[in-house]
């Protein structure tokens, strides 16, 4: 095919749609599937059981699909997939699943992976996320749509980051982060919403006032943070305050960045 390079080794049993390019000195394992448009710029290592979707851009050195870094794995068939439009930068590094994490990894669409970040085994992401360079994220992680991590952070294993939530830079995230919060300092706090990225969303002014109210109840209210969460839960009439309570709720492996 003209749109391979002559120095790409493919390996048989490679299924590759014929739009695909894949650039010099690029290695494609027997396993892997690449959707139309896929592009591999150069020098990029894509093994194991690993889907690709459409228009997904890897640039050089990104290793992905390789075994998890995990003592327990003991070479059980496992799967990557990637979802449509993400861009892979540099150095990027993306897991497969392991057998007790549920067999997969999984990456949305029109995701960002910038430089040198970590995508471990088993981890969920959603759509749109942003993962800036050097960032790591542990094995059985969740990162729901439109989450922000910011340079060089790194988020414990089991946790869950909610919806629209943004990290800041150099941070540590060892428990789960509400749905549009603001997370910064070295050792994660939660520090108030995501206000800019809900305002370039255009969530309405009044949705965003009963999101402060509610996270006002959350901060301040007595009780435990879930004793406060039910209460909201009964006194909110927004879907997005809901969006929240409903992820406080529900079951989860971690404790919670709670208000300062």
């Amino acid at each position: 095919m003209s749109n391979i390079h002559p120095s790409a080794v493919i390996e048989e049993g490679a299924q590759i749609d014929p739009s695909a390019v894949i650039g010099p000195f690029c290695i494609v394992g027997p396993e892997v599937s690449l959707a139309a448009g896929v592009h591999l710029k150069s020098h990029v290592v894509v093994t194991g059981q690993t889907e690709i979707g459409e228009d997904t851009e890897i640039f050089p050195f990104a290793v992905i699909g390789e075994i998890p870094q995990d003592l327990k794995f003991k070479g059980e068939a496992t799967r990557l997939v990637i979802g449509k439009r993400n861009r892979i930068r540099e150095h990027v590094t993306m897991n497969c699943g392991t057998e007790g994490g549920g067999g997969i990894t999984r990456i949305g669409d029109d995701g960002l992976f910038m430089a040198g970040c970590h995508i471990a085994h088993d981890a969920i992401l959603g759509d749109r996320c942003i993962i800036v360079n050097s960032v790591a994220i542990a094995g059985h992680c969740v990162l729901e749509d439109d989450v922000i991590v910011g340079g060089l952070s790194g988020v414990h294993q089991f946790v869950r980051i909610g919806r629209g939530a943004i990290i800041g830079a150099v941070t540590m995230v060892t428990n789960d982060v509400i749905p549009y919060g603001l997370v910064q300092a070295p050792r994660g706090e939660l520090d108030g919403l995501n206000l800019v990225g809900l305002k370039r969303r255009g969530v309405s002014r009044a949705d965003i006032t009963a999101l402060r109210a509610g996270f006002q109840m959350l901060a301040q209210g007595e009780g435990t943070f879930h004793d406060r969460a039910r209460r909201l839960a009964d006194e909110t009439t927004s879907d997005y305050v809901r969006e929240i309570v409903d992820f406080i709720l529900a079951g989860s492996d971690r404790h919670f960045l709670t208000p300062r």
